[in-house]
């Protein structure tokens, strides 16, 4: 059984625990002792199940159980007892007398109803609260159940001694456990002074945040805090990229204007958009490896303002265009230039990381396409006038299509195209097709009519990629597949969530008589499993210098200064989460949870991490290095990374409306400082 099927019986036994013992009180109350009985039967299995079930959680990590061993299992137990031995010889009298039952007993209701008040508190501490259960949750749930009960106690059996005093207790407990949970931590600021200088006794934070980060910042085995000795500040502005190319290579320069445009979809459907360049996506940036790219971005008139962030290319920090952190957003009327060599080939892509959910849903993004400098040309040498990476690619007899797929105003979008591409392909000739996912969520691509090859995932090449056919492939937010197969003599079908996207004939001429393929019962592809195993600079057995856990989760939280039902890391909302703080050199290990019910696609900026396990299941294929990885509920993904980009680096998921609502965070490098306050990166 799954960890995410667990957590839902989890929930559903809760549930169902809560609503027989309410139930079994209504009944007693309606004088209806057998239903009472059959009712608090129910409850009881229901909380057996959920024994049952945190049992299985907690051999899954006690991340999955850690509120339910120490708070809600307990109380629900208790209750369940407290009912069992005071109202359940009570309820079986009555019942075996057949006769109704006299006036309501308090001694029946209370515990009946108190057992259902104890029960709630399972789904509702996961549900609001989340991991962990701080002290302030304890102290809000206990307050909670006990005042109920008391008020049941007042409206069963009228007066209480005592009870005056014991409400005003409880009230002062539960506004007092409310208060400490709302308190918000002190807010992540790299500018002012170096992370070890703000960093809480050589923590791993550069905030603060309560019980939550405390236990975030606890020592981990292999894990040394970073060292209080003295750091040379670097701001952040003078981690910039260089201005010229590598020998050999040219400088490659772009002009990219963001504006708000009107576009014609190939349908026919004309939808308000913003752009680069009046287009969308925005113009494709290529290069050959060793060039220099020169960007300089414009704002016309997005007046929440626009940078160009990297997605997936270790850029210098400065070049990294996360606003409030390595520059100030681009408003309307101004500019910016960003450089950087193009050391990594594959496939990337762009965006703005301003108001970031927003701005890429309304079209603010492209692509980013890098070229191996060619093995003919020991200098690679290449000019400006025109011809791109793909273009010279193709000029040897390759079809390379770049592919991003995009929802806009809610019509799916291949490409510029929301209808199916219809190329042609000389038979034999070798495709490549570079599918990116710039949505929010996962989306499922297949390829049909030939055998093909991943040579390629988030731009790194795969080690010895095996022959794929019908197979689904999960591409998670941000992610890239590159996709390889010399073109046979019959059509292809490229299908984008189980819908044509694009078509190849053999032919001159292609045709769009072609049968879709029912993909419906197709395996989903493995990348763990995939490709042939190779050496790498680290392993899971290596001596990690930083160790760090994000627990993924749901709950109350303060964010942008606001309370809301935030996504959560361990507890905490952005700004509260707790930077990370490493060292230049430091191997790094990350281990990410994911508790709640939805996928989280983690992006790290600036790095590339090695997958060194999954569900503690370590890759049995090809060494996996990746940007972005889909956490899928009550998934555990360990990764790490070697520490070798200074800086100052946003941490988040890339459901951007996620990370809009809390789930992000930073990665900061001792020393580093910014000028730059009050955003996290859109």
């Amino acid at each position: 059984m799954t960890v995410e099927t667990l957590i839902v019986l989890d929930l559903l036994a809760g549930a169902l625990a809560t609503a027989g013992w309410l139930g079994a009180g209504a009944a007693a109350a309606a004088r209806r002792a057998g239903v009472a009985l059959a009712l608090a039967a129910v409850a009881l299995v229901a909380t057996l199940a959920r024994c049952a079930t945190t049992l299985g959680l907690a051999g899954a990590g006690w991340w999955f159980a850690q509120e339910k061993i120490t708070l809600t299992l307990p109380l629900a137990v208790a209750g369940a007892l407290a009912a069992a031995s005071i109202a359940g010889p009570r309820l079986l009298t009555t019942a075996r007398g057949r006769r109704p039952s006299p006036d309501p007993d308090p001694a029946v209701l209370v515990p009946l109803f108190g057992a259902g008040y104890a029960a709630v508190a399972g789904p509702a501490v996961t549900l609001l609260a989340g991991y962990p259960a701080a002290a302030s949750t304890v102290l809000v749930t206990l307050a909670l159940v006990a005042g109920a009960v008391l008020v049941t106690w007042r409206v069963v059996a009228g007066s209480l001694p005592g009870a005056r005093a014991a409400t005003a207790t409880l009230l002062a407990a539960a506004v007092a456990g409310t208060g400490l949970a709302f308190v918000p931590a002190e807010t992540t600021d790299t500018g002012g002074g170096t992370a070890s200088s703000l960093s809480h006794h050589g923590t791993t934070s550069l905030s603060g945040g309560g019980a939550a980060s405390r236990s975030h910042e606890m020592a981990m085995p292999g894990m040394s805090p970073v060292s209080a000795d003295a750091v040379a500040e670097v701001p952040v502005t003078s981690l910039r990229g260089p201005s010229t190319p590598e020998p050999g290579g040219t400088i490659r320069r772009y002009d990219l204007t963001a504006r708000t445009a009107t576009i014609r979809l190939a349908s026919g459907k004309q939808v308000e958009a913003w752009t680069f360049n009046g287009r969308v996506p925005g113009p494709p940036i290529t290069a050959v490896q060793g060039d220099l790219v020169e960007v300089r971005l414009r704002n016309d008139d997005i007046a929440s303002g626009v940078t160009l962030h990297w997605h997936g290319y270790d850029v210098p920090s400065g070049e990294d265009g996360v606003p409030g952190l390595t520059q100030e957003a681009v408003l309307p009327g101004q500019e910016f230039v960003y450089r950087f060599r193009a050391l990594q080939a594959g496939t990337y892509w762009y965006h703005t990381h301003e108001v970031s959910d927003l701005g890429v849903r309304m079209g603010l993004y492209g692509t980013l396409i890098v070229s191996p400098r060619p093995a003919e040309d020991p200098t690679g040498k290449t000019d400006t006038t025109g011809t791109t990476a793909s273009s010279q690619v193709a000029a040897s007899g390759e079809l390379d299509l770049v592919l991003p797929a995009h929802t806009f105003a809610g019509t799916t979008v291949l490409g510029d195209q929301d209808r199916p591409i219809e190329r042609a392909a000389a038979s034999g000739a070798p495709v490549r097709l570079r599918l990116i996912n710039t949505d929010n969520t996962p989306r499922r691509f297949a390829l049909t009519g030939t055998t093909y090859q991943v040579a390629a995932i988030d731009g790194r090449n795969l080690n010895q990629p095996g022959p794929l056919d019908r197979a689904l492939l999960r591409l998670p937010a941000g992610g890239r597949y590159d996709l390889v197969f010399p073109m046979p003599s019959t059509p292809v079908v490229l299908l984008v969530d189980g819908r044509p996207g694009l078509r190849l004939s053999p032919g001159a001429t292609p045709g769009a008589g072609v049968p879709v393929a029912d993909t419906s019962g197709w395996p989903e592809f493995d990348p763990l499993a995939y490709g042939r195993p190779a050496a790498t600079p680290f392993t899971a057995s290596s001596r990690f210098d930083r160790n760090f856990d994000l627990v993924l989760d749901r709950g109350l939280a303060i964010t942008n200064g606001r309370p809301a039902y935030a996504h959560t890391a361990n507890g905490r909302a952005f700004p509260s989460i707790p930077t990370e703080t490493v060292r230049e050199g430091d191997l790094v290990r990350l281990t990410v949870v994911n508790r709640s019910r939805e996928t989280h696609p983690w992006h790290l900026h600036g790095h590339t991490v090695l997958v060194l396990s999954r569900d503690g299941r370590r890759p049995a294929g090809a060494p996996l290095w990746l940007d972005t990885f889909d956490v899928q509920p009550g998934q555990v993904w360990e990764v790490a990374f070697r520490a070798g980009n200074p800086g100052l680096w946003m941490n988040h998921c890339h459901n951007l409306g996620h990370a809009d609502l809390g789930m992000a965070l930073h990665l900061a490098y001792d020393g580093v400082t910014s000028p730059f306050h009050g955003a996290h990166g859109g």
